[in-house]
């Protein structure tokens, strides 16, 4: 649905869709509330209206790197795993920029990260259901109206948005490690590595900390200036090896609505403790990378020693800022060896990952949040986090309940749709219900004997149901409306 919601002002200043209730507002426009935007566009029964602080979409600015991609094929825009006939896929953005037979001949699956960038950019420009500049600072209820009014600043005065359904989309922000948090001196996280690269490179020495794809990335782009550069590289992270993002077929059968039915139906402490267990699954560095680190370390060997050192099972427990000598002094203990040493490197980049944002904005609505014992969402199976029977929605803040299908750009159509479902009473697009070959679970299983407390105890018990084993497509039209379906994120 394309038409353009109006704001006018009332005598107070305030602006205000002058009589109109959307079914959906969406605070936040990263790739997935931009998903949802794109695939609720067509849509002439639903009203949907997207509102960010930003001026325009950017996605990862300061680590787009020339020759970086992302981490899944193209099929994982924001659209086709739920419409593959959409206006907005990559596949027609490829065909309007004329880049479809170079794409098609470079025969790699995996778009430029600069590409998809622009792709979305490219999305967002084709509609007008998206609001930038736009700060939401409340959201509140109206028990009798039963309604949500989102109040955002912006540059012209505040404006307010009525709405039935609020859809979060506000993404991440960079995570710092307690013992480098509020550290004097010139610190940079990946998110902004790029404006800060060649005051980095001015440096005499430069420490890389982190584990993930981030940090590989950042290491290798600063390797290939060392000769010049004239500074010592350390990379330096508490993994016990170089971890290679884990992407064997049956592997990604994990990224399946099957799999996040089964984890979401755990015990918290269990998906706690498997959230740990499956970082590398996703957070891990891809295994071409890991070799291009390697062939450029022999390749700059080849003219002498290398001044750099890759320090891994090691871990910051403490820093300092040293204004006088312009330093840093870091504090690390080996985990394996349980000693510490003192390391002093000029500049920090810290490749430590991404939290959730806090959405401070729903104070006035909290007591209509659900929140498990640690203060968490309480995210439902179809992302509704609200106590009133799905009316506030999540996106790429479930991976406490969902696991590692919530930041996966390849789930984000799929779950989408599955607000739309549940917004609209109706399956719009289809949904897959079972597309891996494995069972995750014992169907028909029952508690088990522990076997250490009663030997010999058989704890296979339960009996696998006849039937095939495999992906069943199921298009959803005869699915309840409420039926809890839905995974994957990203960041704002």
């Amino acid at each position: 649905m394309t038409t353009a919601s109006t704001s006018t002002s009332t005598s107070t200043g305030t602006a205000t869709d002058v009589g109109r209730v959307h079914d959906v507002v969406g605070i936040g426009i990263g790739p997935f509330n931009l998903g949802l935007a794109c695939l609720t566009d067509p849509l002439d029964d639903l009203d949907a209206v997207f509102l960010d602080q930003a001026d325009g979409f950017a996605w990862h600015h300061g680590m787009m790197l020339d020759d970086a991609t992302i981490q899944v094929p193209f099929l994982a825009d924001l659209v086709t795993m739920a419409d593959p006939t959409s206006p907005f896929s990559f596949l027609a953005w490829l065909k309007e920029t004329g880049r479809l037979y170079p794409f098609y001949i470079r025969e790699d699956f995996h778009p430029l990260r600069v590409e998809y960038d622009a792709y979305c950019r490219w999305a967002a420009e084709q509609l007008d259901t998206l609001r930038w500049g736009r700060r939401v600072v409340a959201v509140e209820h109206d028990e009798d109206a039963d309604l949500f009014t989102v109040h955002a600043e912006t540059p012209d005065g505040p404006e307010r948005y009525v709405a039935r359904h609020v859809v979060l989309g506000i993404g991440t922000e960079p995570a710092v490690p307690e013992a480098l948090r509020d550290l004097d001196g010139p610190v940079v996280h990946s998110a902004g590595y790029l404006p800060a690269r060649d005051a980095l490179r001015g440096a005499d020495s430069i420490a890389v900390i982190g584990s993930g794809q981030s940090a590989a990335e950042v290491y290798r782009d600063l390797l290939e200036g060392i000769r010049d550069g004239g500074y010592r590289l350390d990379w330096i992270t508490r993994s016990p090896r170089f971890f290679p993002m884990e992407d064997t077929k049956l592997t990604l059968e994990m990224t399946s609505p099957e799999y996040t039915d089964h984890f979401h139906a755990l015990p918290t402490d269990v998906r706690d403790r498997l959230g740990r267990e499956q970082r590398g699954l996703y957070k891990g560095i891809s295994a071409d990378l890991v070799d291009e680190v390697y062939d450029t370390l022999y390749r700059i060997s080849a003219r002498g020693p290398v001044p750099t050192t890759l320090r891994t099972d090691t871990s910051v427990v403490a820093a300092e800022w040293l204004p006088e000598q312009d330093r840093f002094r870091l504090t690390l203990r080996h985990a394996q060896l349980g000693t510490e040493a003192v390391h002093e490197v000029a500049r920090l980049v810290l490749a430590t990952g991404y939290r959730p944002r806090t959405p401070h904005f729903l104070g006035p609505v909290e007591h209509l949040v659900a929140r498990d014992d640690r203060g968490r969402f309480a995210v439902a199976r179809d992302l509704h986090v609200d106590t009133i029977g799905g009316r506030i929605w999540v996106q790429n803040a479930e991976e406490h309940t969902h696991g590692l299908t919530a930041p996966d750009l390849g789930m984000g159509a799929w779950r989408n749709a599955s607000i739309i479902r549940s917004v609209t009473g109706r399956a719009v697009y289809g949904l897959e219900e079972r597309i891996a070959f494995q069972e995750f679970g014992l169907p028909g299983g029952r508690s088990a004997p522990d076997p250490a407390a009663v030997p010999g105890a058989d704890a296979a018990v339960g009996v696998e149901p006849a039937g095939t084993t495999g992906p069943v497509a199921d298009a959803a039209a005869s699915a309840p409306a409420d039926r809890r379906a839905a995974t994957a994120g990203a960041a704002s």
